[in-house]
């Protein structure tokens, strides 16, 4: 439907510019043209160079520029010539095909459809009122993916990996939320299980990798029974990024199912926090507790409170451990040998850090 709307522009542009033209896809696809095609491999030659800028380039005896479309440019349009009627001619076939790429976007292009439901633009009469219009399945369960991508250089090139993985853009749905979010409505059987969503996680982590030198997080939340709950999920895989890569920092896929009292935490009011953190330690403060102190305590719940397992672990003495428990105790008033003391040392331990890590929270 796309290429018809570019078939108009073509032939009205033709009538005003003496020159042979025309719009081609990303694929080398020729959408719409006013005279003979040129050569694939001489498309193939011009997309190339013109994928690489934003600006007008000159190639081979031609003018071509590639159409905004963010994050990647999908469509081209050269012009043949290199004098500055070429150069005009392109430039406002450019303005007028990205008019109507707009429009038609807005109107039946299920990505963007996609992307208004992730930002909660739509009203749930609206909403199904669209889906049908563009033939989109209310009921069909779907995952979300949230990509958070670490290192800037390589985003585009991350999206195009996997929008490449996942080529049905009738059932999944690749959306750039900005320069380092990219997020993955992918359909899925409802019955799917937690294993089998970690599973396609970790291909998309591995391929990335693979192909781009590039390391992400990934966010996976619960599935989506219908199309009303996909903004819902959308904000799971968002809480499981911030609240797992906190809690959960050598974790490279986190799943909002398994961020336990992490999530508990997230949940609660600022000052509720920092009273929290007042009461537990109005002995002294957790900033007191030294680097050796504090993998001490991490080495004690990782062994269960077990003062054997974890001084042969520390490759301590067990009186040194106790001693280290002792010091602890005399700084917080907490006894980590005692089961309720310590999980209540454990849930202070994660306050602190989640706040630290999120300093405009404190």
């Amino acid at each position: 439907m796309i290429s018809k709307a570019f078939g108009n522009i073509v032939e009205q542009m033709a009538e005003i510019f003496p020159k042979k033209f025309g719009i081609v896809d990303s694929h080398g696809l020729v959408l719409a043209n006013n005279g003979p095609e040129i050569p694939a491999s001489v498309v193939e030659v011009l997309t190339d160079a013109a994928g690489n800028t934003d600006s007008m380039i000159i190639k081979d005896g031609y003018t071509v520029r590639a159409m905004a479309n963010n994050p990647y440019a999908e469509y081209y349009v050269y012009v043949e010539g290199i004098d500055e009627v070429s150069r005009y001619c392109c430039n406002a076939v450019v303005v007028a095909a990205n008019n109507v790429r707009h429009y038609y976007d807005e109107k039946y292009d299920k990505n963007n459809f996609m992307q208004n439901i992730l930002f909660d633009n739509l009203l749930a009469f609206d909403l199904h009122q669209k889906a049908r219009e563009l033939h989109v399945d209310n009921e069909v369960a779907r995952a979300v993916f949230y990509v958070k991508v670490i290192e800037e250089s390589h985003e585009n090139a991350i999206y195009e990996v996997i929008r490449n993985m996942f080529p049905d853009k009738d059932k999944d749905f690749v959306i750039n939320v900005d320069g380092l979010d990219i997020v993955l409505i992918k359909e899925v059987d409802p019955r799917i299980t937690q294993k089998e969503l970690e599973d396609m996680a970790n291909s998309i982590l591995s391929t990335v990798n693979a192909e781009t030198m590039s390391q992400v997080l990934i966010g996976l939340s619960r599935v989506a029974p219908d199309i009303d709950h996909i903004n819902t999920s959308y904000k799971e895989a968002q809480v499981a990024i911030d609240v797992g890569g906190v809690f959960s920092e050598e974790q490279t896929i986190l799943s909002y199912d398994n961020l336990g009292i992490g999530r508990l935490i997230y949940q609660l009011p600022i000052r509720l926090c920092e009273l929290f953190l007042q009461e537990v330690f109005k002995k002294g403060s957790i900033e007191g507790l030294d680097e050796e102190t504090i993998l001490t305590i991490n080495k004690f719940f990782e062994n269960d409170l077990n003062v054997s397992e974890t001084s042969r672990q520390l490759f301590v003495h067990r009186n040194t451990l106790v001693y280290r428990l002792e010091k602890i105790y005399k700084l917080t008033g907490l006894d980590l040998r005692k089961f309720d003391q310590a999980i209540v040392f454990k849930v202070a331990m994660m306050v602190y850090k989640y706040l630290e890590a999120n300093p405009m929270k404190i």
